[in-house]
């Protein structure tokens, strides 16, 4: 198996905190956004490479095994190579740790002890039966743009890993990073024949205009000096679309304007929205003419 580099793909060190695992995340997908570069093959490949990185080092429990195992550690642990009981290399050598967390799903537990004592469960040889037992649970993780938050979406995912059972998942509106969007009965077959829930775990792409505030979005909108200190209109970025808003004269950079039902879907509020929150950024200009500075010295003069 291939080994991938992660750290090296984010470009953070071993050591690096979960905090500055994140941080690069987010500095890395913003730049390598397939909107913000339209067409271009290599960032679309950069910027799953970096998802798939995050996925792993942004979770505890995965980047451990992957610091432990290297180019194996989605192998090991989660029910062998060969799709037996959870067992992996001890760590500091000498034996083998069995995962028994990793033994619950699709009778793994009860089948490990029937392998090794051939009885039923591990409380007494011979126990309940299999059909007793609960089937098995499936989680993955799905990725969503802002505009897919706002709208809803559907996912196909593959159950069993590549070239597994299909399943559609439809994603309501305004789902939170983090959140899980359960189907249930489209887990994995447990004994009996049962299937368990599949859940999707959502995790927000970065965005290069908006950053999200719960369910209100925030952004800059950028106006000349000349703008800031006489006034005028400003055309402000939304996810429904450019807004047209009137800047007064004399507003100092920094002042938000907040557009009322331009946010994110509220979750618990059918129907409502939240709103966008515009920072004022003021751009001064680079390269002045003989008349625009002779006006500006004018200006510096009369006190202004």
């Amino acid at each position: 198996m291939e080994y991938k580099d992660y750290y090296k793909t984010l470009g953070v060190p071993k050591t690096a905190s979960a905090k500055e695992i994140k941080a690069a995340y987010r500095k890395l997908a913003r730049k390598h956004h397939p909107d913000v570069n339209p067409g271009s093959k290599d960032a679309e490949a950069r910027f799953k490479g970096i998802n798939e990185a995050y996925e792993v080092l942004g979770d505890p429990e995965k980047r451990k095994r992957y610091d432990e195992l290297g180019a194996n550690w989605d192998s090991y642990g989660r029910g062998g190579p060969g799709g037996g009981p959870g067992v992996t290399p001890w760590p500091a050598g000498g034996g083998v740790r069995i995962d028994f967390e990793d033994l619950g799903g699709a009778g793994g537990f009860s089948d490990f002890f029937r392998m090794f004592f051939g009885g039923g469960g591990p409380g007494g040889f011979g126990g309940e039966g299999e059909g007793s037992m609960r089937p098995a649970d499936a989680e993955l993780d799905v990725d969503l743009t802002l505009a897919e938050v706002l709208r809803g979406t559907t996912r196909e995912v593959a159950v069993g890993g590549p070239g597994g059972r299909r399943v559609e998942v439809k994603i309501p509106p305004g789902v939170r990073e983090g959140a899980r969007v359960r189907a249930a009965g489209e887990g994995g077959r447990g004994p009996g024949g049962r299937r368990g829930d599949l859940y999707l775990r959502v995790r927000i792409a970065p965005d290069p205009a908006f950053e999200r505030k719960g369910d209100d979005l925030a952004t800059t909108v950028r106006v000349p000096l000349t703008t800031a200190v006489l006034g005028g209109e400003a055309e402000v970025p939304t996810l429904d679309g450019p807004v047209g808003i009137k800047i007064p004269a004399g507003t100092p950079a920094g002042q938000v304007f907040r557009l009322r039902g331009h946010g994110l879907p509220r979750l618990e509020a059918r129907g409502a929205r939240g709103d966008l929150l515009a920072t004022l950024a003021v751009e001064l200009p680079r390269k002045l003419s003989a008349k625009q500075q002779q006006l500006f010295e004018d200006l510096r003069r009369s006190g202004v």
